[in-house]
Parts: C-alpha cells; structure tokens; sequence
C-alpha cells in the first residue's frame, strides 16, 4: 500500500487525500495537477524516505503543522511547535475585524479616536498580535506559558514585527497601570464535554492549557478577560473574543453584563457564531 493510499485508509478519503496534497506541495513542490500526472510517482529515493517518515508520524495522528514546522496565517508563516496551539484559519477573522474597526469599516457606530494600540491575551504562537503589529498597531502580547512566548517571540524577531512579549496569567495579572484601544483573546474555550468529538490530531498532541475551559466554568476566561478589559481599555474602546459556536450567545450575555455596550456576535467562514465585538 503507498503512502496516499495509507492515509486514506486512516483519516479517510477526503482529508487523507487533502494531507497527501499539502505534503506533496508543501515538502516536495509538487502540485495537484502534478500529481494528476503522477509526478509524484517519480521523486527521488531519498524523498521517497522521506514521504515514508513523514507518512508514518501522520498514521500517529501528529499534526502536519508540527511534523514540518509550521502554519500559514494572514499571509505569514508562523512557526508552531509542541507548546503552542497551531493557528487556525478561522481565527484569521479577529485580525481582519480589528483592521476594520481602524479603518471606520464597520456597522458599530462612530469611534471618538482611532485605533492604534492592542493588548493580545493568551497570544500562543504570536500570530494574532504579530499579524497586527505588521499591520501597523503598537501590540503588547500576553501569556501564561513560557514555551509559547519563546514560539512567539522567535516568530516576531523571523517577521520582523515588533511586539512586546509579557510572560502573565489573566486569572491572577500582573500590576500594570497601561491602557489599550483594543483588548483581543482567543482563550481556552472547549469544554471537555466536547472531547469525544475531536480529532486525535488535537487532543494527543496540541496543549490542553490553550485548549479546554473549566467544566463547571466554561466562561471562567471571558470573565476574568472581561473584567480585566474594563479597568484596562482607553475610553471608546473595543474588546474582541473568539468563542465557542455553542456558547456564543451566553457570553455575549455575560460581556454585556459586564458594562460593554454594543455587543455583536459575527460568523466565521464556516458560518458558526465565532467572533464578539464589544464597544466600552
């Protein structure tokens, strides 16, 4: 059996074949209509070894990202590794919400100052506050892991973006007097209820600590992030979340409650509830 047809066999037909793509793109420059004529049939003996070992950390259920290195986002390869949750392409949608609200193109009503300065909350591999900084903002980004600011910070020194990395734990942050025009986080929202609906790929290798929310706190992060962004945003300011599709609405309802007005709930490109748009 060859390496597509082994990963067909695993993940099944549609993402086994997608997976052999992305290797056959990614690792040896070859495209789909490459493979269509069956080039892919003609690469070397060493790359041959090569597809071999990548095929057989793939049969383990590692995740391509961490079996080359890397995730594309907004434009820009992020390294990603073991440590730091691999960026998705539906978070992407923060970034491009925040640079509409900069740009007055939104339906949220007048902005009294323009956006400049964002605080980034459980940055993982950088790629929401570097993708940002490379936009033009002045970005401070936070978070509990060390290994993951280390991710985060060797991905903005390779970009060229300058961010400035805090090791902080929003559930206990540090003393700081600085305020922000826009607080943006995507925290652990999956609730361990959901576990038997994940993929392996995730649930064996991607750190639990950026992963899953409390099971008896769902929102304990939204809360805390929440409460923190009231004390902590310049006036006329904007508080951003990615969330839970199937808690969308009820944290809305707890921001609101919080003191933010103009609380808005948008799609993402799978058309689920993802992203909140909260005016302070």
């Amino acid at each position: 059996m060859d390496c597509r047809q082994q990963l067909e066999r695993h993940y099944g037909m549609r993402e086994g074949s997608a997976l052999y793509r992305a290797v056959m793109e990614d690792c040896f420059n070859l495209s789909q209509t490459d493979i269509l004529l069956g080039k892919d049939t003609e690469i070397s003996q060493s790359d041959k070894l090569r597809l071999e070992e990548i095929t057989g950390q793939l049969l383990k259920n590692i995740p391509l990202q961490y079996i080359l290195g890397y995730a594309d986002f907004c434009g820009h390869r992020f390294a990603v590794r073991p440590g730091c949750l691999i960026p998705r392409p539906e978070t992407q949608g923060l970034v491009e919400e925040i640079i509409m609200l900069r740009e007055g193109r939104t339906d949220y009503g007048p902005q009294s100052h323009p956006v400049k300065t964002v605080l980034d909350i459980g940055t993982g591999s950088g790629c929401i506050a570097i993708s940002l900084a490379l936009q033009g903002f002045s970005v401070t980004a936070t978070d509990v892991s060390a290994q993951a600011l280390g991710i985060a910070q060797g991905n903005a020194e390779k970009l060229g973006a300058e961010v400035v990395f805090v090791n902080d734990n929003i559930l206990q942050p540090n003393d700081t007097c600085e305020h922000w025009d826009i607080i943006v986080s995507n925290p652990p929202y999956v609730m361990p209820s959901e576990m038997q609906d994940m993929s392996h790929n995730v649930l064996d290798y991607e750190p639990h600590l950026a992963l899953f929310a409390p099971a008896d706190d769902p929102l304990l992060f939204y809360r805390h992030i929440s409460g923190y962004a009231l004390q902590h945003l310049n006036p006329d300011g904007w508080l951003l979340f990615e969330t839970n599709h199937l808690l969308a609405d009820e944290t809305a309802r707890l921001v609101s409650g919080t003191g933010f007005s103009d609380v808005c709930i948008k799609n993402d490109m799978y058309e689920k509830k993802r992203f909140l748009v909260a005016h302070l």
